[in-house]
């Protein structure tokens, strides 16, 4: 842990506090335990999941570092609660929102919740189609947040509709992000969004390339979007 720790003070700028080491200690080790029972993910090392999952998930912060923090996140197709477990560990005033199609991953989340005693984290087992035309959840989030869920066209019917006016969504990509981001430009404008950067991120010891892609929410997201569950990833935006 005293790599990792480094790690995230070298990338990021940011000192762990005891308490976070010891609650990223614990995650990790409880993600270990679970993956012997239950497919949770492909990672199982102790070091992989410190560099692919939990310092990964807080690179997200670069994107925020010249503006003002989000108060609130939801993450679309958590998993095991990346990026959205790490990012409240770091940033114990956000209000986080976990979303998977997937039971037994919430379980996964919901117990290091507990365990961790983690405050104002929400947890729906859902789709991101349905809920971006709940009124509880349309437009309510400063940022909405993936990885690894969807191609871009579809990742932007999926969080687009879920942002606020003025906030933004966030996809965490390899090395197809900017070719993608390319792809999406249509389905970016008519959902209410800009492109705001595309910001490569270099992992320690990781060759792949990584990056994070920013849009900016400008406008409401049109009332017939997101279409019903399946449509999006079947008939992308084009």
């Amino acid at each position: 842990m005293e790599k990792f720790a480094q790690d995230v003070q070298n990338l990021l700028g940011i000192k762990l506090t005891p308490r976070q080491r010891a609650a990223f200690a614990t995650y990790e080790q409880e993600l270990l335990a679970w993956n012997t029972r239950f497919n949770l993910t492909a990672i199982r090392d102790p070091e992989g999941i410190r560099t692919k999952h939990f310092l990964d998930s807080l690179t997200c912060i670069l994107a925020w570092r010249n503006s003002t923090p989000p108060q609130s996140l939801i993450d679309i197709g958590t998993g095991a609660g990346f990026p959205g477990l790490p990012l409240k560990i770091l940033l114990p005033h956000l209000e986080v929102t976990l979303v998977d199609s997937v039971g037994k991953k919430l379980a996964f989340c919901r117990h290091i919740v507990e365990v961790l005693k983690l405050e104002k984290v929400t947890l729906i087992q859902g789709r991101a189609e349905e809920l971006g035309q709940d009124p509880a959840h349309r437009e309510r989030y400063d940022w909405a947040v993936a990885r690894a869920v969807a191609n871009m066209p579809v990742l932007v019917e999926y969080l687009l509709p879920l942002v606020r006016v003025g906030g933004a969504m966030l996809a965490q990509k390899g090395a197809s992000g900017p070719a993608e981001t390319q792809g999406a430009e249509r389905a970016i404008r008519i959902l209410g969004g800009q492109l705001q950067q595309i910001l490569p991120v270099y992992l320690p010891g990781v060759a792949e390339e990584r990056y994070l892609i920013v849009i900016r929410k400008q406008s409401a997201t049109p009332p017939s979007y997101p279409r019903r569950v399946g449509l999006p990833a079947k008939k992308p935006i084009q």
